[in-house]
């Protein structure tokens, strides 16, 4: 854990900003990239990734805000600085940022599918470089294990609760070597010729189930209001991924991208 990357006086620089900084910068280079490549207005799609990231850090907060039973038993916690530095959950900011996509897409004559299609290959690298924001600050931690690969906090500076000295699953870990993976397929995919809306299926599919596989090992509260085996991340998680089955296997007579020109 290393929630500071260095102190000048009462500054100190958070690592868990930085990376998520980086995160950002880089899921909307690769989607102006991608813009560029299948002639879209890289001006729209660069002003799209922006607000979706403002849109996406109230989404990720207000779903945190819900599902802490913290923040119900204590309503006066939700206007503190804590809460205003905190990532959130990632689904709240993922859906509520997707919505606010397909308006925005709608007002101004975006081709909704293929817009999103160039963004699913940063929203999974910025994901993952933002699971390694996590691993720093000592958030989203797994359950303790006895396997080799198993990881403690001992940083006494951390206020993110990860009890420390104790081996825990690097979920955090898991996910951004799942997110490369991802992100290398979903570049593979768009380079090949494609039905619109498949490589944001793709994402939808497979990040849902990798998410899925990964709740099984986070240790935190049980944020299911629902009840059930699973939590409501993971029933998220399987819903967004049926999503995503349909959009990669849904029947034929869509249009088509070709495999793009080099630019």
């Amino acid at each position: 854990m290393f929630p500071r990357l260095f102190h000048i006086g009462s500054f100190s620089m958070p690592t868990y900003g930085l990376l998520v900084a980086l995160a950002f910068l880089t899921a909307l280079w690769l989607a102006s990239k991608f813009a560029k490549e299948r002639g879209l207005n890289s001006e729209n799609v660069v002003n799209l990734g922006v607000y979706c990231a403002l849109v996406g850090m109230l989404g990720a907060k207000i779903l945190m805000i819900v599902l802490d039973p913290e923040y119900r038993a204590h309503p006066g916690e939700i206007f503190t600085l804590a809460t205003l530095q905190s990532a959130g959950i990632f689904f709240g900011g993922f859906i509520l940022a997707l919505a606010f996509a397909i308006g925005y897409m709608g007002m101004q004559k975006m081709p909704v599918l293929l817009s999103c299609d160039i963004f699913a290959p940063g929203v999974a690298i910025g994901h993952g470089i933002g699971r390694l924001g996590c691993f720093a600050a000592g958030c989203c931690w797994g359950k303790p294990t006895r396997l080799p690969w198993g990881i403690a906090f001992t940083n006494q500076d951390v206020t993110t609760g990860v009890p420390l000295n104790i081996p825990l699953h690097p979920t955090q870990l898991y996910e951004a070597f799942a997110e490369a993976l991802i992100c290398l397929f979903l570049i593979w995919r768009l380079k090949k010729a494609h039905r619109d809306g498949s490589i944001i299926g793709w994402y939808l599919v497979l990040y849902g189930l990798v998410r899925f596989g990964v709740e099984f090992l986070r240790m935190h509260d049980a944020s299911n209001p629902l009840g059930g085996p699973f939590t409501l991340e993971q029933w998220i998680s399987l819903a967004l991924a049926a999503g995503g089955v349909y959009l990669v296997f849904r029947p034929s007579g869509e249009s088509m991208s070709p495999e793009p020109q080099s630019i």
